[in-house]
């Protein structure tokens, strides 16, 4: 099936409670353009996120944090997409040391994952 993947940084902007700590919701937003990309690559068109089965928030997003969102369709119908993600931090910064440093982590550390199911309706799939 397809895969997906998008990195990004996590900004103080996204920061949204106390210690810059980023609100879940962001990596919803994450999944959500990673469900986009896997559709328009399936269909040809961006579709609509119907609902997420199951959400699991595991560990702490902190501004300055890299994200890494992957996303895969794990199952076809006829205009539904069953669809799992998941976030890994894999760089963090380390202001313990200086006020730009950060580390590249070795192993990454799962920090959500979540299934749910997208819908392109049959006029609108191209592929």
């Amino acid at each position: 099936m397809k895969k997906s993947l998008i990195r990004v940084r996590m900004s103080s902007h996204d920061a949204h409670y106390g210690g810059n700590l980023v609100d879940g919701a962001k990596m919803l937003q994450l999944f959500g353009d990673v469900a986009t990309e896997l559709l328009i690559a399936q269909d040809g068109d961006e579709g609509l996120f119907v609902a997420y089965d199951n959400v699991e928030f595991l560990n702490p997003v902190f501004a300055g944090d890299y994200i890494e969102a992957t996303g895969e369709i794990t199952k076809l119908g006829n205009t539904s997409r069953k669809m799992v993600f998941e976030a890994r931090k894999v760089i963090r910064p380390r202001t313990d040391i200086s006020a730009s440093a950060a580390d590249v982590l070795e192993e990454p550390i799962v920090v959500c994952r979540a299934s749910g199911t997208c819908v392109v309706p049959k006029e609108c799939q191209r592929k």
